[in-house]
C-alpha cells in the first residue's frame, strides 16, 4: 500500500483547522459558507482517520524506544503492547487510504433503477419483478425512500419494463456495482416436465443529476400525450394523462404513465430523461479512463452479465468477482444482498488502491 506521509498528513490537518476557522469566523456570506461547509463535510472523516494514523504511529515510536531500554521491566510492557498497536496502525492507514481515494461525484446521489425484462418472455417478466422486489426490500432496510415512475406490467405477474426513482444518502455508491444482465436458472411454474429454464433480466442504476448538472432546452424537447393503458381502473383508461418525451438531439425516449395526472407524468418523465443524459455525460467524460472502469467489479457496461441466480442450486454467483454464496433465498428477500453489495465495494476500493500503487 501507498505510504501516507506525515507531509500529506500535516496537510489534511492544516486545511481542515482552516476550514473550522473560517466557519467559526462569522464572516462568509451565505453561498461561500455553504461550499466551505460542504468542504468541512467532506474532510471532517479523512481529518479524523488521519489523526488516528498520527497518533498510532506516535505510540508506535513511543514503543520502539521503550524497546530498546536497558529496563527489563520496560522492554517487557512495550513488547506486551507492539502487535497490537501494529495492527491497529495497519488498519488505520487502510482506512485512511480508502478516503483519500478520488471520489465518484454521484456517489451520494439518490438514483433512477430501471429494470427490463431480458430473454425469457414471461419468465424474464417475472424475474424482472423479483429483482424490483429485491431492490425495494433492500432500499426500505437502507432508510431509502423507493417511488415507481412507470412500469409496464407483464400479464402473468413481473414486469416487461420497470422505472423507479430512489432517494437516500448514498444510494449511487451502493447499487451502482448493479448495473447489468441478471441471469436466473430455475423451473417455471408453468414448465410441466420440471427442466430448468435461462431468462435474463437487465439492471441499470443511474445517478439522479442536480440542476446545475443538465440543462435541458424546452425547445429540445417533443412531448407527446396518450391515453395510459393497463390495470388501474378507470381514470387510467379514460384521460390523456400519460406522456412521451422525446429528446430530439439525442433520440432518447422517455415514457410515464403511473401518476394520475398529466403534471405529475411529466414531471417524473423529465426526472427520468435528466438522469438518462447525465449517464450520457459521464460515460463520455469517463471513456477516456475506460480501463479504469474495466476493474474487477467490471465496466459498468449493461450488456455483460454480472450475476446468476441459480435456484435449484439455491447460490448466487457474482461473476465479476467470482464469487458464490449459497443465500439465494435471502438475497432475492434482500435481507442478504448486502453482503453482495459490501464484498462488490470491497473488490473495488482494493483495485483502486493497487492502481494507486502501481
Amino acid at each position: 500500500m501507498t505510504g501516507i506521509t506525515p507531509q500529506r498528513i500535516a496537510q489534511i490537518e492544516a486545511r481542515f483547522a482552516e476550514l473550522q476557522a473560517m466557519m467559526a469566523s462569522g464572516d462568509l456570506d451565505s453561498d461561500k459558507f455553504v461550499s466551505v461547509s460542504k468542504e468541512y463535510a467532506e474532510i471532517e472523516p479523512v481529518a479524523e482517520a488521519a489523526a488516528q494514523v498520527k497518533s498510532l504511529r506516535d505510540e508506535q515510536q513511543g514503543l520502539a524506544e521503550m524497546m530498546a531500554s536497558d529496563d527489563a521491566e520496560m522492554k517487557a510492557m512495550a513488547a506486551d503492547e507492539v502487535d497490537g498497536v501494529k495492527k491497529a496502525l495497519a488498519a488505520a492507514e487502510h482506512a485512511l487510504a480508502l478516503q483519500l481515494l478520488p471520489k465518484d461525484s454521484a456517489d451520494e446521489r439518490p438514483a433512477m433503477l430501471e429494470i427490463r425484462a431480458g430473454t425469457g418472455g414471461d419468465e424474464a417478466a417475472l424475474f424482472a419483478g423479483d429483482l424490483y422486489r429485491m431492490y425495494t426490500r433492500y432500499a426500505e432496510e437502507q432508510g431509502w425512500k423507493v417511488e415507481m415512475i412507470s412500469a409496464n406490467a407483464s400479464e402473468v405477474g413481473g414486469f416487461k419494463e420497470v422505472v423507479a426513482n430512489i432517494q437516500g444518502k448514498g444510494v449511487f455508491a451502493k447499487l451502482k456495482f448493479e448495473s447489468g444482465v441478471h441471469r436466473v436458472q430455475r423451473v417455471p411454474e408453468t414448465e410441466s416436465g420440471g427442466r430448468i429454464h435461462t431468462s435474463a433480466a437487465t439492471v441499470a442504476v443511474l445517478p439522479e443529476p442536480e440542476e446545475v448538472d443538465i440543462k435541458i432546452r424546452s425547445e429540445d424537447l417533443r412531448i407527446d400525450t396518450y391515453r395510459a393503458s393497463g390495470a388501474g381502473g378507470q381514470h387510467v383508461n379514460k384521460t390523456d394523462s400519460a406522456i412521451r418525451i422525446t429528446h430530439l438531439p439525442t433520440g432518447l425516449v422517455v415514457q410515464c404513465q403511473d401518476g394520475k395526472s398529466q403534471h405529475k407524468n411529466k414531471a417524473q418523465a423529465m426526472k427520468v430523461l435528466a438522469a438518462r443524459l447525465y449517464e450520457q455525460e459521464r460515460d463520455a467524460v469517463q471513456s477516456e479512463e475506460a480501463e479504469a472502469r474495466k476493474s474487477m467489479v467490471g465496466s459498468g457496461d449493461r450488456s455483460e452479465r454480472i450475476r446468476t441466480y441459480n435456484y435449484p442450486q439455491g447460490r448466487v454467483t457474482d461473476h465479476r468477482i467470482n464469487l458464490t454464496l449459497h443465500k439465494l433465498p435471502e438475497i432475492i428477500e434482500g435481507t442478504a444482498l448486502g453482503e453482495l453489495i459490501d464484498a462488490l465495494i470491497a473488490e473495488d476500493e482494493a483495485s483502486r488502491l493497487a492502481n494507486l500503487d502501481g
